[in-house]
This record gives structure tokens, C-alpha cells and sequence, in this order.
């Protein structure tokens, strides 16, 4: 599948201040604020800024951290990963494989099976609830 590009117009027309400044930006949302942070209907999360499916509910757990957190994206496919020293250290940032948008960090420190915990931005995903 081909790469989503848009103009920054085209982003900024689409998504809330909010979900731009977090997707497009890289910016993040204050924890314990997002609205999925505590969120455990069973669905799907997409991207919210090009309706990619990134997670299941099944891989969502409560880490305490104050941002969704999962222990696996739903496929190998579905997001990328590079490394990110901003802020004065070294992680692993997470984006949208198919349109680049950020959408939190990954860490190792998560649960079985994986051992990882993907620390989500509520605003960079949408539930989509079965």
C-alpha cells in the first residue's frame, strides 16, 4: 500500500489542534488526560489521522503510566519505529506506518508475551468498538 501524503494544509483542515499537534507535530497529551487512558471496550484502534488499524483491545492493558498502553500492535505492518533523543534522552518513538504520524513511544517494559508496553497518545488513535 502506498504512503498517505498530504499537504499541511490538507492535515491541519483535517484533524483537531489537538490531534495535529500530536500526529504531525510529535507533540504528546497530558497523562492521565487522554481519552482512552481507561478505556477497555473490546474494538480496534486506528490512526486518527488516516484510519490505519494499530491496535486491538486485546493487547490493551492498565500500565499506570497515564497514556493507552498496549503490548503489541495488531500486525508487524502497522507501525514503524525509530530512535528519538529528544528531550535530552534516547527512546524508541512509534508512528503510523502508512501516513508517519507520531503516535507515542514504545518501552521495555511490558507485560508477557512481548515484554513491551506502547505508550499511546489518545489523540493520535481512534477506537473503533465491535
Amino acid at each position: 500500500m502506498s504512503k498517505v501524503e498530504k499537504t499541511d494544509a490538507e492535515w491541519r483542515a483535517e484533524l483537531t489542534p489537538e490531534q495535529y499537534h500530536v500526529l504531525r507535530e510529535k507533540g504528546t497529551e497530558r497523562p492521565f488526560e487522554g481519552e482512552y487512558d481507561h478505556t477497555f471496550e473490546p474494538g480496534t484502534y486506528r490512526c486518527a489521522g488516516c484510519g490505519k488499524e494499530l491496535f486491538t483491545s486485546e493487547a490493551k492493558y492498565d500500565s499506570g503510566c497515564g497514556w493507552p498502553a498496549f503490548y503489541a500492535p495488531s500486525s508487524d505492518e502497522a507501525v514503524e519505529e525509530e530512535t528519538d533523543v529528544s528531550y535530552g534522552m534516547t527512546r524508541t518513538e512509534v508512528m503510523c506506518s502508512d501516513c508517519g504520524g507520531h503516535l507515542g513511544h514504545v518501552f521495555p517494559d511490558g507485560p508477557d508475551p512481548t515484554g513491551l508496553r506502547y505508550c499511546i497518545n489518545s489523540a493520535a488513535i481512534k477506537l473503533e468498538e465491535e
